[in-house]
């Protein structure tokens, strides 16, 4: 059943419930949320997006929901209908990191993210949020998911700010949900990103450019300590992403702000010699020079510290950047382009 975005006329059945919200559902970590917890049998979604984007719809394929709300409607219909929510995903954002119109970032990631903070603790119930590794800016404090932290951080662009001003927002709060989680994505790639462009991962990105010219470019160095295609990233299947973000729910350890990444930086060398690999072909690098409107604002090296989910319990490890490029390659970037038959 779906909302009629004008009216608000999306009525419950009695005795429903309880239900899971999933903001950001027809986005990329969203919609491969949805889809993981439908796997874990979980089919009473609510899913929250603007659902205006024809290049977001392919990520709804196959998910199984109870509503579809436009996010703009959302916490009105919550107040009008008072279902029974038992958990609430909220990784709606604005992602944009060269979008720099902070007014933009601010109305999508801090107020939105304060309502559904203030929802969640008004009726007790686990709140886990998208937040960013952009906040940690250009690295220099290190990476850290210690709460001392975001007071500290200085973010390179108007969404890095966004996110951290609302972690800040979220540990001086005295009102909060019953247990809440704030996790500091680092470079996620995976199905479901095509709709992203240019924020879509360098593995996307070196995939695309191997089919149409038989080569990839990397952005060269423009600092003396790092050569070029050497710059490191902690880049993390968005797989074990949404794994992190159900575990969390469904076990509850200590509340706060928890970082999600591999744990291990790799070069974007790596990274292009993996996706030649899942491909099938010699590798063939070649590197040009990295946009001016980014140049001062570019991470050089991210590594998420992983001790405090590890010490909460969380038991799996993570794919290797070469596993996971290999399958996201075989498994869906190959098949996509793969002529259908007629």
């Amino acid at each position: 059943m779906e909302v009629d975005s004008q009216r608000l006329n999306a009525r419950l059945p009695e005795r429903s419930g309880p239900y899971t919200i999933v903001t950001g559902a027809a986005g990329f970590i969203g919609s491969a949320l949805a889809k993981y917890l439908n796997t874990l049998g979980s089919r009473q979604l609510i899913l929250v997006d603007a659902f205006t984007r024809a290049d977001k719809q392919p990520n709804l394929a196959g998910i199984e929901f109870a509503y579809k709300l436009d996010r703009d409607l959302l916490f009105a219909w919550l107040e009008l209908e008072r279902p029974s929510v038992s958990h609430f995903y909220h990784l709606g954002a604005r992602t944009d990191t060269t979008e720099f119109d902070y007014r933009v970032h601010e109305r999508l990631n801090l107020h939105y993210s304060q309502q559904a903070w203030q929802y969640c603790t008004q009726h007790g119930i686990p709140l886990v949020y998208a937040s960013s590794a952009a906040t940690y800016g250009d690295g220099a404090l290190g990476y850290s998911d210690h709460h001392d932290m975001p007071e500290r951080l200085q973010p390179l662009n108007p969404y890095g700010v966004s996110k951290n001003e609302f972690d800040k927002w979220a540990l001086c709060q005295s009102s909060q949900p019953p247990h809440w989680f704030g996790l500091k994505f680092f470079n996620v790639y995976g199905p479901g990103e095509s709709h992203k462009g240019r924020m879509a991962s360098v593995v996307f990105h070196a995939f695309q450019q191997i089919r149409a010219r038989g080569f990839v470019e990397l952005f060269c160095s423009h600092r003396p300590e790092y050569r070029d295609g050497w710059q490191l990233r902690d880049f993390v299947h968005v797989s074990d992403v949404v794994a992190v973000c159900q575990w969390l729910a469904d076990h509850l350890p200590e509340s706060g702000l928890y970082n999600l990444g591999t744990g291990q930086a790799r070069s974007f060398n790596d990274l292009a010699k993996a996706t030649f690999a899942g491909m099938e072909l010699p590798p063939d690098i070649r590197y040009i020079a990295m946009p001016v409107d980014i140049r001062d604002r570019y991470q050089y090296f991210t590594e998420a510290d992983m001790q405090k989910l590890r010490h909460a319990g969380f038991p799996q490890t993570f794919r290797t950047l070469e596993e996971g490029v290999m399958d996201y390659v075989r498994h869906s970037l190959l098949p996509s382009t793969t002529p259908h038959s007629t």
